[in-house]
């Protein structure tokens, strides 16, 4: 999980559109390292760890955000389980938080997490729904980005575009590919685009490409079969790319066996 040497993650992965979440048991520290997505981390008992470079003092946290770029270092391996979400700072959620909460490693108090983060580890724990930890992990961040409303796809020009890309993820996605099949203008498109699923084509192709890349992991899948049905030319830059955006490569986690789908957490 770490940029430097492997650090494992064993638990279970969850993902949505423009976001997804690492919930389960670090096996050791995972070095300095930075990556594109925004990050919450928290534990479930307050000393999780972060520093910000290998010169620093480890400081423990209830919870902490880091924003996307910023170096650190984290330490989740005394308060198992540990809850880590990635938030694609492009969608609404994203720019909520990184307005919310500026600078570097930033603490989140315990008031902040108070309902939300237990909920999530309950969900885990006692549900075992992928539905019911997505939707409540889904509940942290619309809490701590200020309760923004999630992105709901309505139009039946959108749905036909996202189904279009679903359905080739293996191959080159254009910007007039798509907008042809929603048979709209290149800057129509977009800008309905962002306007139905809070983030641009780019970044929404990207996510669900790792989507389907998580989904084969999961199901047993080689990362050669996984990176190439997923339109990414081979494993390596797979992992290159998973580097960049998350901060660790699709080797360093080993999946627990899958979350069946459930029906999500109803709403508070």
């Amino acid at each position: 999980m770490g940029a430097t040497g492997v650090a494992r993650h064993v638990g279970h992965f969850v993902s949505w559109d423009g976001g997804c979440l690492l919930i389960g048991r670090v096996a050791q520290a995972i070095p300095v390292h930075a990556h594109y997505a925004i990050q919450v981390a928290f534990g479930s008992a307050p000393g999780i760890g972060f520093r910000a470079s290998d010169d620093d003092a480890w400081v423990e946290y209830d919870g902490a955000l880091i924003p996307s770029r910023q170096p650190h270092a984290m330490d989740a391996t005394r308060v198992a389980p540990s809850a880590v979400l990635l938030v694609e700072p492009e969608t609404r959620e994203g720019h909520a938080l990184a307005e919310r909460h500026r600078g570097g490693i930033t603490a989140l108090p315990a008031a902040a997490l108070a309902g939300v983060g237990p909920a999530l580890f309950a969900a885990w724990e006692a549900q075992r729904s992928a539905d019911a930890v997505a939707e409540a992990a889904r509940r942290v961040v619309r809490a701590l980005a200020g309760d923004v409303a999630p992105s709901v796809v309505s139009d039946e020009r959108i749905l036909r575009a996202v189904a279009y890309v679903q359905g080739h993820l293996e191959a080159p996605l254009s910007l007039e590919a798509v907008a042809a099949e929603a048979c709209l203008s290149p800057s129509r498109f977009r800008h309905l685009f962002v306007e139905q699923t809070g983030m641009g084509l780019r970044p929404y192709v990207l996510w669900r490409r790792f989507l389907r890349v998580w989904e084969l992991l999961g199901a047993g899948g080689s990362l050669s079969a996984a990176a190439h049905a997923a339109g990414f030319a081979d494993a390596a830059h797979l992992s290159r790319t998973s580097r960049s955006m998350f901060g660790f490569p699709p080797s360093a986690i080993r999946f627990a066996a899958p979350l069946p789908p459930g029906q999500p957490l109803r709403s508070s």
